[in-house]
């Protein structure tokens, strides 16, 4: 058997069920092991390895009494930073929050713990989730553990690292323009968008999607289950539905899949970003698959309504802060909200109407389609001190013009490793379903991962110091 901290969940259920290794084994493995990553890679807050430790004889004594809570009982797993937890402060990334614990789990969180799964800690995300990096005001700099110098994406930068460096099998991120997606995809880990309400979560609002980010197709499967549960509160969720999320065989043979390579703005996808996308597209097609190369169908109109309306959004919310908590917001974000100071109520009406224009523009185009293939993210990745790709705070989402429009949608997309450059950084495989199809684009990512060449291993930890990070503690 592998070291207990390079199982995925699926293998860890299994020998915790035969005896054969133990949930404190493996949450003892799992904390060796960061503590070899994590003063350079910087991915988590609120670390607690004693209370993990604790949860894990608990476990222990389910699974040796024949009584575990579900199959994921004892396995380990981190939350990002903004699910609430109870007794733990939320920063939200930012050093403008006032810090007071968490009265609640929020939903995931609570899906969680009554799975029996341990809780290691929580991952870092860069200020109120409004960036594609890990730049952070209130964590320290979290980078990509393919290359320390890398930025590992965000806003789920911590949870990306953490998965693609074995912190644990399970990690829980959030996703509104592609918080989940972009990370997976620059650290080469899987990462689900569910269907909006999938995953009830706190608070919802348009766009807000929890969801797995994990090493294999299955354990994100296997996360469903629990996390997939319903919620009073939240206002937007789906009814509950019996998903049989195990059931991941597909067969290709026959599917109508469309191919996005250009997303009508922003950033076109470097050369091998599009060439190891089209490479994809050509296997499904050897498989059986008809593939169809789509037009654009999102406009530079839509984005720059999109962005009116969330910068004023953002700008309410930072200029209603006392002024000394305004100056510590990262001054990215601050220059980004400042010229929503001039809108008028026409534009930002406008600019929410085009979060529709999206939404129906993205349904329309993926209609004739089983599935439809693209880059995730036009660039692999950049340096990890940035903000963007292109570091500018009056150009924020040009590197998103491949996710966003599926919050917008409330449609299916997950983030699955479909090759590397020759510098060594991931690339990620965009798959998305139809709206509520979120069992179909895990078995299209399942079908991929047995398709595709045998990826490279797993990044180990720096042999030489690197740059100096302590796990943050709530301050």
């Amino acid at each position: 058997m592998a070291a207990l901290h390079e199982l995925d969940a699926q293998a860890l259920s299994r020998a915790y069920a035969t005896g054969e290794a133990s949930p404190v084994e493996a949450v003892a493995a799992c904390i060796a092991h960061i503590g070899r990553w994590e003063p350079q890679l910087c991915a988590l807050y609120a670390y607690d390895p004693e209370a993990a430790q604790v949860a894990a004889q608990d476990s222990e004594k389910r699974w040796r009494a024949g009584a575990p809570l579900s199959a994921l009982d004892g396995v380990p797993v981190t939350v990002k930073e903004n699910i609430a937890t109870r007794g733990v402060p939320m920063p939200a990334g930012t050093a403008a929050s006032e810090l007071f614990p968490a009265q609640e789990d929020a939903p995931p969180a609570a899906r969680l713990r009554e799975a029996g799964c341990i809780l290691l800690g929580k991952t870092t995300m860069p200020d109120y989730g409004m960036l594609t990096s890990g730049l952070s005001s209130f964590h320290h700099l979290s980078r990509n553990p393919w290359n320390l110098r890398m930025n590992p994406g965000g806003s789920s930068a911590g949870a990306a690292a953490a998965a693609a460096a074995g912190y644990a099998p399970l990690h829980l991120g959030t996703d509104i323009g592609g918080s989940i997606r972009l990370p997976a995809s620059m650290c080469g880990v899987f990462g689900l968008k569910p269907s909006l309400g999938r995953i009830p979560i706190k608070p919802p609002f348009a766009g807000r999607a929890a969801g797995p980010m994990t090493r294999t197709v299955t354990d994100a499967a296997m996360l469903m289950r629990p996390l997939s549960r319903p919620d009073w509160r939240d206002t937007m969720s789906l009814p509950p539905q019996d998903i049989a999320w195990d059931a991941l065989d597909i067969e290709v043979r026959g599917l109508r899949l469309g191919l996005l390579m250009d997303a009508g703005w922003g950033l076109p996808a470097e050369p091998e970003v599009a060439a190891a996308v089209r490479a994809a597209a050509r296997a499904f097609e050897a498989a059986g698959a008809t593939v169809e190369e789509i037009a654009p169908f999102s406009t530079r109109e839509m984005i720059d309504g999109l962005d009116r309306f969330w910068r004023m959004r953002s700008w309410l919310d930072i200029s209603a802060l006392p002024p000394q908590r305004q100056a510590k917001v990262l001054p990215y974000i601050r220059q980004w909200v400042s010229t929503a100071a001039t809108l008028s109520a026409a534009e930002v009406f406008h600019g929410y109407s085009q979060m529709g224009a999206l939404r129906e523009a993205a349904v329309r185009a993926c209609q004739p389609y089983d599935f439809v293939l693209s880059p995730v993210a036009p660039v692999a990745g950049y340096p990890a001190g940035s903000a963007s790709p292109i570091d500018d705070p009056m150009r924020p989402f040009e590197h998103i013009a491949f996710t966003l429009p599926y919050n917008m949608s409330e449609q299916p997309a997950a983030s699955i490793d479909c090759g590397h450059t020759g510098a060594g950084l991931p690339i990620g495989l965009q798959i998305a379903g139809h709206r509520h199809d979120d069992l179909g684009v895990l078995r299209l990512a399942r079908a991929w991962e047995r398709m595709r060449p045998a990826p490279r291993p797993w990044p180990s930890p720096p042999a030489v110091d690197g740059p100096a990070c302590l796990p943050s503690t709530p301050r």
